[in-house]
């Protein structure tokens, strides 16, 4: 007898292919059978007629690791709405582990306040022990971060790293990987990793790729130096020839939206050369930052200890506004987000803040930094409708959230998210597949399960077929939708009647079940490719 028989199935199965009729069975957690399976029996049978059965999506540039939300709000129903069944943490040089002492968490501090933190692991071995601890709802893996190897050893200090360190850092990400990591990230446009030099990042990928695993980079600028930064990465890999994944690809800024095609053109071409490159997207125009990425490079050095000292002296304060204004930037495109004073903030929008105070907009930014304590999380409407929709549309682009997971519950604390938490997926189908028609549903699926799956070495998820583990969602393609927004984005996504994971239902017609059956997935797992 089967766990689950789901008849009448409009199956997109994750691989690309066109979408086709059978009946899919499950037992324990595994896809037992897929056909016309009529004269089966099952202790659960859902009739999915007119609606589509499609694997659970993979969403691999996600942050409720480092938001600490895995720990917060173990539930992450704003995941679990879009039809997430599988995370990967660790992006954008951040990881929660490895850690060289407990002090070393203060790397996430420009996302989370880490304040009454707790802390019980230091290897990558004992945080995924933690994480399965927690029972997710949905498959966890993670990345190394850079950002949590190189702050390990240098703390505060921005500078080069001597070839001991070099050493060192190698030696922590090549135990991370024995212990279960999947790859490793870089978040070269963070102060701390500015200084990276070509020989550090080409020492760690060169780990990498020796243990099969994924380099993922959030590059060092998305601006003006959109292009070159897309170049080192591609170098680094054609010396390597690790697996490249190029994070959240985008121009940020009207000037440098036509920097967009050449970005793309120069991934395909490294493509068409043999190198194993993607980049991933999210559909929206809005991006997330910190907000002291405003500042001259040179406040920041030393940490934000020190960085906070610079802004509280009047001289330097005042020479930072000058190189503030010498490098104009659209501040009406900014939006404070995530920050201590979100309850005392009347307004949201820095312009608005300046002329509420009859101050400049620089004098403004720098006040909320301070008064933050530096942390300060923005919204900016600073992409291209067109650009996204033209990586949204790029054979090699793969769809991720860039987001964490939330309740609607965490409206109370005035934090303004950014609604890619809330409905980053649903939002690919209902306005670049049923409206705009920019994919078809099969490309669509493909790009949200079997590619991301397939890039990230993640063995037997994200293609509905015999053996694999049953991460499974059935939806009517006419109701799928997103419902946040900028204004509002505590909203949860609709039209995700069933959800399965690993074979267990955790959305049953529409409703969370309260199962949370998501399992750690290890490199050399089960769920894992060897090397």
């Amino acid at each position: 007898m089967l766990d689950i028989l789901i008849k009448n199935a409009q199956i997109i199965d994750g691989s690309g292919r066109l979408m086709y009729e059978a009946d899919l069975g499950i037992k324990n957690e595994i896809i037992e059978e897929i056909g016309d399976l009529q004269n089966e029996t099952a202790r659960q049978i859902i009739d999915a007629k007119g609606l589509f059965v499609t694997p659970g999506f993979v969403d691999v540039n996600n942050h409720s690791d480092t938001y600490w939300r895995i720990f917060s709000n173990p539930n992450l129903e704003s995941l679990l709405f879009q039809g997430i069944t599988t995370i990967v943490g660790g992006n954008c040089g951040s990881s929660l582990a490895p850690l060289v002492n407990q002090e070393i968490i203060k790397s996430v501090q420009k996302w989370v306040d880490i304040k009454g933190l707790n802390l019980n692991w230091l290897s990558m071995a004992e945080f995924l022990v933690q994480v399965e601890k927690k029972k997710l709802p949905v498959n966890f893996a993670t990345l190394v971060g850079h950002g949590i190897l190189r702050r390990g050893l240098v703390r505060d200090e921005v500078r080069t790293m001597t070839d001991r360190e070099i050493k060192t850092m190698s030696e922590m990400l090549r135990n991370a990987m024995k212990e279960g990591a999947i790859g490793f990230s870089t978040g070269l446009v963070y102060t701390h990793a500015k200084m990276a030099s070509e020989k550090e990042i080409l020492a760690l990928a060169k780990i990498v790729k020796k243990y099969n695993g994924i380099y993922t980079t959030h590059v060092r600028g998305e601006d003006g130096e959109l292009i070159e930064s897309i170049k080192e990465a591609i170098n680094i890999a054609q010396k390597t020839k690790v697996r490249l994944q190029i994070s959240h690809l985008k121009a940020i800024g009207q000037k440098n939206w036509h920097r967009m095609s050449e970005a793309i053109s120069l991934i395909e071409e490294a493509r068409a050369n043999g190198l194993d490159i993607n980049f991933d997207v999210y559909p929206y125009e809005i991006t997330g930052s910190v907000l002291y990425v405003l500042l001259p490079d040179w406040v920041a050095e030393g940490g934000k200890k020190i960085m906070l000292q610079r802004l509280k002296n009047p001289k330097i304060r005042q020479k930072v506004v000058a190189e503030m204004k010498e490098a104009p930037f659209d501040y009406s495109k900014i939006i404070i987000s995530i920050s201590p004073l979100n309850k005392s903030l009347g307004k949201k929008s820095v312009v608005e803040i300046a002329k509420s105070q009859n101050k400049e907009v620089e004098e403004v930014v720098i006040d909320i930094l301070i008064a933050s304590e530096g942390r300060v999380v923005t919204m900016m409407d600073v992409l291209s409708s067109e650009n996204v929709g033209a990586a949204i549309g790029n054979p090699l682009s793969i769809i991720a959230s860039n987001g964490s997971g939330y309740s609607i519950d965490h409206k109370k604390t005035g934090e303004l998210v950014h609604p890619r938490n809330f409905g980053a997926f649903p939002r690919i189908l209902s306005k670049y597949v049923r409206s705009r028609e920019v994919l078809s549903w099969e490309e669509a699926i493909h790009k949200m399960t079997g590619l991301p799956a397939w890039k990230f070495n993640l063995k037997g998820r994200g293609v509905l077929e015999k053996n694999n583990f049953a991460d499974i969602l059935i939806f009517d393609k006419d109701k799928i939708k997103d419902m946040a927004t900028a204004e509002n984005p505590y909203q949860y996504s609709r039209g995700i009647d069933w959800m399965i994971v690993n074979g267990k239902v955790v959305i049953e017609q529409g409703k969370l079940t309260g199962q949370r059956s998501g399992e750690v997935l290890r490199r050399q797992s089960k769920s894992f490719f060897g090397f």
